[in-house]
């Protein structure tokens, strides 16, 4: 099961794009986006799954792969639309089901004991893609500095790279949940555009703000916390508990 779930990744990934293709005529650019992730992302689960050692994947992980793959059609869409007019209602609708999927993975995994700190980590890794392709999206109408939403927390990771001190893990905290959650909406609603402009940007404005707040915060931990003349056990660049959604 455990090297079956890639692969039903990929050819779930193929599937969505097949029936992209078909309902919305996905381009070259679509496709070859699509593709792309998915392989890269099966070749990184892989990867993540031996070392953590699984036997077998839990039923959230399955959810999880699900939305992975959504994610991996919102990726094609907003490629597709850098070049010409998508359909943004579908755009959104895919996204609405991968938000409201990743309120269930975490669930699910709670529910039937089967959290693991890889299918944490899994359900992280695609909270943050989704995000940054989201950010991608929007960057069309509200302009090229909401890339920041979908970047930060890639620059919070690479920074773990450059400081080991932001290497080691974080407390959990409630409050990241409902700030990733809160970005998730508001980028969602400005990639659909229902709102006037005005509220749009407000809505960002302040998710911004509540996004450096979280950040901040978590970096001012680590700092206060960091090793003084000792290493400190620390191996997950991004932190233990990172800016993911609600799952």
């Amino acid at each position: 099961m455990v090297r079956n779930g890639p692969v039903t990744g990929l050819v779930a990934q193929v599937v969505v794009l097949a029936s992209l293709a078909a309902t919305v005529r996905l381009s070259i650019a679509g496709w070859a986006t699509g593709l792309a992730y998915a392989l890269i992302a099966m070749v990184l689960l892989r990867r993540a799954l031996s070392r953590s050692g699984s036997t077998a994947f839990g039923p959230a992980d399955w959810v999880t792969l699900t939305r992975m793959s959504l994610v991996g059609g919102v990726a094609a869409l907003t490629a597709d639309g850098l070049n010409r007019t998508v359909r943004v209602d579908v755009l959104v609708s895919i996204a609405v089901v991968a938000l409201l999927l990743d309120w269930v993975d975490g669930r699910v995994a709670r529910r039937t004991g089967t959290a693991s700190e890889f299918g944490a980590r899994f359900d992280m890794e695609v909270d943050s893609f989704l995000l940054l392709v989201l950010s991608v999206a929007a960057a069309r109408s509200a302009g090229a500095w909401v890339l920041v939403f979908g970047g930060m927390r890639y620059a919070f990771g690479a920074a773990g790279w450059v400081l080991p001190w932001m290497r080691a893990q974080l407390p959990p905290r409630y409050w990241r949940k409902v700030v990733a959650t809160a970005e998730g909406v508001v980028l969602v609603v400005a990639v659909a555009d229902v709102l006037p402009r005005p509220l749009t940007l407000l809505a960002l404005v302040a998710t911004l703000f509540l996004l450096v707040e979280s950040f901040g915060r978590d970096v001012l931990w680590l700092w206060r916390n960091r090793p003084i003349g000792r290493p400190r056990p620390g191996h997950d660049p991004a932190g233990a508990e990172s800016h993911d959604l609600a799952g």
